[in-house]
């Protein structure tokens, strides 16, 4: 069993945190010792899922649902698995962004140190956007969205 101040050092969270977490519901059936909450290996792996959800946009009246869902038994997987499919392409969509954005930091880096090199932008500038190098070129191509 964890003290709250051991689970927040463990997961980065402050304590604050945790104490919302429980007062929201989040940890049914959290033991406690003359008032004080003791975290087992239950709910560390519920925290786990809690904090992967929020990552993925997921609100907490939502993942509150999951943990109602959870406590209902395995009537509830339909629900517990379409959470996490939309979840998952939630977050499919965002690394595809993401890697956009990604891609033109590494365009726009590879330019800046070919301009310096080069005392100006002339030549790079001529280079694009099929004379690029190869890796330089898929970097050039996915941030435009050719």
């Amino acid at each position: 069993m964890y003290t709250i101040g051991q689970v927040a050092e463990l997961f980065h969270l402050p304590v604050s945190t945790l104490r919302y977490y429980d007062k929201q519901g989040l940890f049914p059936g959290m033991a406690r010792t003359s008032g004080i909450r003791r975290f087992g290996e239950g709910e560390l792996e519920a925290l786990r899922v809690i904090e992967c959800l929020k990552k993925s946009g997921l609100e907490i009246r939502d993942i509150r649902q999951f943990m109602d869902w959870c406590t209902e038994g395995a009537a509830t997987y339909p629900q517990r698995l379409e959470l996490f499919q939309r979840q998952r392409a939630n977050v499919e969509e965002e690394l595809v962004r993401l890697n956009k954005v990604l891609d033109m930091l590494k365009f726009k880096c590879w330019y800046y140190e070919q301009a310096m090199a080069d005392g100006g932008e002339e030549r790079v500038k001529s280079m694009i956007p099929h004379q690029l190098p190869e890796e330089i070129q898929a970097s050039y191509q996915n941030a435009h969205g050719e």
